[in-house]
């Protein structure tokens, strides 16, 4: 009884706390403007289910993408297993499911080989991190918290599944022994070769197999609310982002109303456009971003994929496409903080742009959507760079000299060039 107790309470203080971030996380999102994502339903539910379950998009490289997919199989399915622990938790059971039969005995077996399938995977994908150190886990950004960040999933993942194979490996000793509360069922394909290995003691056996019982289920828990601060909340997160993707062309920008109504206005005298409130033009902090901008920045799984196809980050120029979006991340945390400290009209003085992204990175940016078709996750960088130029451009007039010279000539000569227009064919005079 005392063991449900203690169970029941770690459950119930693990799913609050989970909660309440979780929460924070949301009003962080909306903090960001409206924007309509619900239109073609159908084809954003392909969208999500082609990308995001079906991982579309990681098969670019292969070797990653087949050890991603038997972490995410193996976590997916084996966390099947874990109705039943919060079953024998809660009601003091062993393996409740046993009178499945033959099906349970599937079930477990196809656990086990899941579970070394991702203890291999986490060791490689250890080793690519801290022997091989790979390039695009590298960079400035990539500094001492978001590298850690990654070996500590890893590292848990791998102390995970070897708890979850010791312990079935002393369960099934325990059935051998005819123990009781040890009801012989499951198969196991793996963790019988580590039977060998374990103390022959009936009380060592009991103490391994609990140990192990509780430290995968509170393991669980604990990954549960390491998410909100990991960038591994992907893990929730890629379904709607990928649902509330741009499916839009690659390329096509959106068009400012404001601006939109001025270009009629101009064009036909006649046209009254509607009243609206007077808007900002791009963005300065990320409450002027929208809220899937947001959204992208907290599903960002810092892979490094959109910095290492990134042509201004491969010629050495100071844009990272990824270091955009956990900038973006790093400051709509930090204004839910002052929120939290302060209430919703605290101002600190900060913005995203020049604390966070500096305009030399914005500028680097030759907007070919490099980094948003190598996304696995359908992130879209390059929009919210785009805003962050739209601001200096249009609200504070500030621009590199190159680009005021190229908008100084289409005004004056409607060709990004300086010469005239009528001096446009001269270079086919003689031919």
């Amino acid at each position: 009884m005392v063991a449900q107790i203690l169970f029941l309470v770690f459950t119930l203080a693990a799913i609050v706390l989970f909660t309440v971030n979780f929460r924070k996380i949301i009003r962080n999102i909306r903090l960001g403007k409206a924007v309509d994502r619900n239109d073609q339903p159908q084809k954003r539910l392909m969208t999500m289910i082609k990308v995001a379950f079906g991982q579309s998009k990681m098969v670019v490289r292969p070797i990653p993408a087949f050890l991603h997919f038997f972490v995410y199989v193996g976590f997916v399915i084996i966390n099947i297993e874990v109705l039943e622990i919060m079953i024998d938790g809660l009601f003091g059971t062993h393996r409740i499911f046993h009178g499945l039969g033959g099906l349970y005995d599937f079930l477990i077996g196809s656990f086990e080989i899941l579970a070394l399938t991702v203890w291999l995977s986490c060791v490689i994908f250890l080793i690519r991190r801290n022997i091989l150190k790979l390039k695009r886990f590298r960079g400035t950004e990539m500094t001492a918290w978001p590298k850690s960040d990654a070996n500590y999933i890893l590292i848990t993942e791998v102390l995970l599944m070897t708890a979850f194979l010791l312990m079935n490996a002393a369960d099934a000793k325990l059935q051998t022994l005819g123990v009781g509360h040890y009801v012989t069922a499951g198969s196991f394909p793996i963790s019988q070769y580590l039977q060998a290995l374990l103390p022959s003691s009936e009380n060592a056996l009991i103490m391994l197999e609990r140990g192990c019982w509780w430290f995968h289920i509170l393991g669980i828990l604990a990954f549960l609310n390491y998410l909100p601060y990991s960038k591994h909340f992907h893990i929730l997160f890629a379904f709607p982002n990928t649902y509330f993707s741009n499916l839009e062309p690659k390329g096509e920008f959106t068009n400012m109303p404001s601006v939109t109504n001025e270009v009629k206005a101009m064009l036909d005298p006649s046209f009254v456009p509607a009243e609206t409130e007077p808007g900002k033009f791009g963005a300065k902090d990320v409450t002027d971003l929208t809220w899937v901008n947001l959204m992208n920045a907290y599903t960002c799984t810092e892979c490094g994929r959109c910095t290492s196809v990134c042509p201004a980050n491969i010629t050495g120029k100071l844009l990272s496409p990824r270091k955009i979006m956990m900038d973006t991340r790093d400051r709509i945390t930090e204004v839910g903080k002052n929120i939290d400290k302060h209430g919703a009209e605290h101002q600190d003085g900060k913005s995203l742009l020049d604390d966070y992204i500096t305009r030399e990175e914005i500028w680097a940016c030759t907007s070919c959507n490099a980094c948003v078709q190598a996304c696995p996750v359908n992130i879209d960088p390059l929009q919210i760079i785009m805003e962050l130029r739209r601001f200096a451009v249009m609200e504070e007039s500030q621009a590199p000299a190159s680009i005021n010279a190229m908008m100084g000539n289409i005004e004056n000569n409607q060709a990004p060039w300086k010469y005239s227009p009528a001096d446009r064919f001269n270079w086919a005079e003689g031919n």
